[in-house]
């Protein structure tokens, strides 16, 4: 077990575990940590707590000190430098006509790195960039390119529901969202209703996936045969929520159809118009091996009786296709003979050379 504290460096960014090195600390304080990027200041959302060594990444940093008002302070004036280097920065990139678009910079604590973020279609050729920016920060540069979630994280904005973007307000890391989800909770495939801001697939569609695919494998599909308390009938819609099932039911074969709605209790799949990926398997059906032999004993003595009575009976039509089979199976004794006939003129081709001068001489005598 270890002591530790969590802190965050952005709104909505990811909690990094420090070791608060014997200093305690309250939630909303703020504390100076060495990181891998070097010294930065961060805001404590988890107090000191114990946590098993499996969650911690090791090493585990400590904790230089906590902040004082000068290092807020000075976090204050990174924040107006930042933007007047965000806007330098936009001027350049005009300026070298470069196919990208800055959406933030950031200057670290120790003042010993400044980070540009920027967005693109694909690779951008930005040395001459980074070399200007340089002689004019006197500092070290990286611009690092992102995507448009991030972008949209960093940016935020309002989603179509009216509220803060989730990226933005409190998810920490991205989840892969695929159609299937939004197929499973029978949402429009429109990509407009479906779509963030930064057109990829809305976050919160993953919220109740889950629940969405537990309560799928109780319900039918649309277009199965289902035996009702009514009589039988075809799924024509399903309600995912209620468990409840609208259908097209008739009580005699002939009777004009009416609409029920049912629960899924109250229903039984008679024919399914499709089988679902989660459903186990059928059994193999086992087979004794005495049955296998006595059908190898079968074929080894041949057609009974009542085979040859059906033989009798059979039509032109199936005489014919009788034997045209048979000539199929002869076919490769004829194709064995014609490959011997060829292995012989093979033979009397491969003659030795003295025996094909011999030959030549006494056709040339032949011909005086």
């Amino acid at each position: 077990m270890y002591e530790v504290i969590g802190i965050r460096f952005k709104k909505a960014g990811k909690v990094y575990f420090f070791d608060p090195n014997g200093i305690p600390f309250a939630e909303g304080e703020s504390a100076v940590v060495e990181t891998a990027r070097g010294v930065e200041l961060g805001h404590v959302v988890k107090k000191n707590h114990m946590v098993d060594e499996k969650q911690v990444v090791q090493p585990l940093k400590k904790v230089l000190r906590k902040a004082t008002a000068e290092d807020l302070a000075q976090q204050e004036e990174d924040r107006k430098r930042e933007k007047e280097a965000f806007q330098i920065c936009e001027e350049k990139i005009a300026k070298h006509k470069l196919g990208m678009k800055l959406v933030d910079a950031e200057i670290t604590f120790d003042h010993n790195k400044m980070i540009f973020y920027f967005t693109a279609d694909g690779r951008v050729d930005f040395r001459e960039l980074v070399k200007e920016l340089a002689a004019v920060f006197r500092t070290r540069i990286e611009l690092r390119q992102i995507g448009v979630r991030d972008e949209a994280k960093m940016l935020g904005g309002i989603g179509i529901c009216g509220r803060k973007l989730c990226c933005a307000s409190f998810l920490e890391d991205f989840t892969p969202v695929s159609i299937r989800m939004a197929k499973e909770q029978n949402l429009s495939l429109n990509p407009t209703k479906i779509s963030g801001i930064c057109g990829r697939l809305m976050c919160c569609l993953k919220y109740e996936e889950e629940m969405y695919e537990e309560l799928n494998k109780k319900l039918p599909f649309v277009g199965d045969i289902i035996e009702t308390p009514d009589g039988t009938g075809e799924i024509l819609a399903i309600n995912v929520l209620l468990q409840a099932v609208k259908a097209a039911v008739r009580k005699k074969e002939n009777d004009p159809p009416t609409i029920g709605f049912y629960h899924v209790d109250e229903i039984q799949v008679i024919r399914s118009k499709k089988s679902r990926k989660n459903h186990p398997k059928p059994e193999a059906k086992h087979v004794d091996p005495e049955e296998i032999l006595d059908l190898d004993l079968d074929e080894a003595n041949g057609p009974s009786e009542a085979d040859k009575g059906r033989e009798k009976n059979k039509g032109p039509k199936e005489i014919q296709e009788k034997y045209s089979r048979e000539n199929k199976q002869a076919r490769p004794e004829r194709e064995y003979r014609g490959e011997k006939k060829q292995e012989r003129e093979v033979r009397q081709y491969r003659q030795p050379k003295s025996a094909r001068q011999t030959q030549t001489g006494q056709t040339k005598e032949k011909n005086q």
